[in-house]
């Protein structure tokens, strides 16, 4: 283990073996951080923090301290939990929950680029990437695979589906549906095609993808009826997960499409 002599770590605080504390961090007495974990200079990790194996947590990130919440108590016991192979890069903010019990979560192999802020309670799944300068509120969640452009802003409480894309410089305060590319402010452009491919979808889920697209934003019907159309149709599982999501998109709704922005990949292929 290699630990700088300015580090301040409490005895009570666990550390895994081949891992590396950089100058000036300062880790709290509840951290607990799997093996091979890099913490950058002037990192700070208090609370509950628990992490697994491989992290890395870049310079001036902070992990783990009270959240932005007027109603929060002091002595309210919450956390963070992270999975496996992170990369968390400078100056990022991870907010432990703010309900007695609750947790911040982020699964394995994300990557958290430079400033990105989440607020208390979120949940992050695996493999997603979320640029620089992204904020997202309270209990907002991110689906697998999903990609956030640098900059954008998520309303709490707010949803992005399964191998979402969405464009930097954006705002949502409605929930995003799984494999669509989304832009501007709460609208949804088409399908993110490129990263079903990369993803290993085949041609066969990828056009069940489009025709749940279709259905719900192309064919005139309102979500209810488009929801009820779902229901009466085979439309696969990758459509069932589509329609799933917007089902359950009821306290905000989803998205809606904006057709002069149209994915010309989305149209050819």
């Amino acid at each position: 283990m290699k630990i700088h002599p300015t580090a301040s770590i409490d005895p009570a605080a666990r550390i895994g073996a081949d891992s590396e504390v950089g100058a000036y961090a300062v880790i709290g007495p509840q951290v607990i951080l799997g093996e091979r974990t890099i913490i950058g200079p002037h990192a700070l990790l208090e609370g509950a923090v628990e992490a697994g194996n491989g992290n890395t947590i870049g310079p001036g990130a902070i992990i783990g301290t009270t959240p932005q919440d007027l109603s929060f108590r002091s002595d309210t016991r919450s956390g963070v939990r992270l999975g496996h192979d992170n990369v968390i890069r400078e100056l990022c903010t991870i907010h432990r929950g703010t309900a007695e019990g609750s947790l911040t979560t982020i699964g394995n192999k994300n990557f958290l680029m430079v400033g990105v802020h989440l607020g208390h309670n979120c949940s992050i799944g695996n493999n997603v990437i979320i640029a620089n300068n992204c904020l997202l509120g309270g209990y907002a969640s991110v689906a697998d695979g999903a990609f956030l452009g640098g900059g954008s802003t998520f309303h709490q409480f707010l949803h992005v589906g399964r191998l979402a894309m969405v464009q930097g410089g954006s705002g949502f305060s409605k929930d995003v549906p799984p494999f669509v590319t989304a832009a501007i402010r709460n609208f949804v452009v088409g399908l993110n095609m490129i990263g079903m491919r990369r993803a290993g979808f085949t041609a066969a889920q990828r056009s069940e993808a489009k025709m749940a697209f279709k259905t719900l934003y192309l064919s005139g019907m309102n979500t209810r009826q488009a929801l009820a159309k779902a229901e009466q149709e085979n439309v696969g599982a990758i459509g069932a997960e589509f329609f799933e999501f917007v089902a359950q998109a009821k306290k905000r709704g989803v998205c809606a499409y904006r057709p002069e922005t149209l994915n010309a990949e989305w149209s050819n292929e």
